[in-house]
């Protein structure tokens, strides 16, 4: 079982305003339109995420998966799946390595976006570091090889790895959701039972309060159209 370290660690420099402004990277967005992204990360797994797919499209949400590259090379046809099934995929580097070098890390981008393009024959634009980790130059490093790095809302870390009991992964989503965030989720990387159990209260919850289902780059694009206004 993986192990995923979600307590925000980072070396870099810059402060998230910085980076929020420049463009590189988005932990959520500002706006009042009842939009939401679910992001999934570690997958696929065989199991895990042919079930989480089945519970999307019965409410007919979109989602995010932040894919490794060698689970993509295991279970080709659940990417085919999920890229036809109008879900965005993005980069979680080939083999999720929680400590990389710039030279390793350009290394795993390039073998996961190959993978995946391989696949469906779409190249992934966002990216998310292993863990939440991340440093300056590896946030540069993503950028100069043509990815946004997606990180998530502080406040939407369901932990779902640490199986802490579904009723916890659906009071830490309804007790804080906003317009604009982003939750994290994982599909892959272990028992994700839990995580299933847990959509299926949260995502009919959310839309009876009248939230929609966006992708990543959805959410990014609404926020890109709401600053050409202002």
């Amino acid at each position: 079982m993986s192990i995923c370290l979600t307590d925000m660690r980072t070396s870099a420099e810059k402060g998230r305003s910085e980076y929020e402004e420049a463009g590189e990277v988005v932990w959520d967005i500002n706006t009042k339109d009842k939009i939401v992204a679910l992001t999934f990360d570690d997958g696929p797994h065989p199991k895990y995420t042919a079930k989480i797919l089945d519970t999307l499209a019965k409410y007919e949400a979109k989602a995010t998966f932040f894919i490794i590259g060698q689970n993509a090379e295991k279970y080709p046809e659940l990417v085919s799946r999920t890229y036809k099934e109008g879900h965005e995929l993005a980069n979680h580097t080939y083999s999720h390595p929680y400590k990389v070098s710039i030279p390793d890390l350009q290394e795993e981008l390039r073998q996961t976006n190959q993978m995946i393009y391989s696949i469906t024959g779409f190249s992934p634009v966002l990216f998310r570091p292993v863990g939440g980790n991340y440093t300056e130059k590896m946030i540069n490093t993503a950028v100069k090889n043509g990815y946004k790095v997606v990180m998530w809302s502080w406040h939407q870390d369901t932990q779902d790895w640490k199986e802490p009991g579904t009723s916890k992964i659906v009071q830490k989503v309804l007790g804080g959701t906003k317009p604009g965030d982003v939750i994290l989720f994982h599909d892959g990387g272990g028992n994700r039972t839990q995580t299933i159990k847990a959509l299926e209260e949260i995502i009919p919850t959310l839309k009876k309060q009248g939230y929609t289902f966006v992708t990543v780059s959805e959410l990014i694009e609404k926020k890109q159209q709401q600053e050409k206004i202002q």
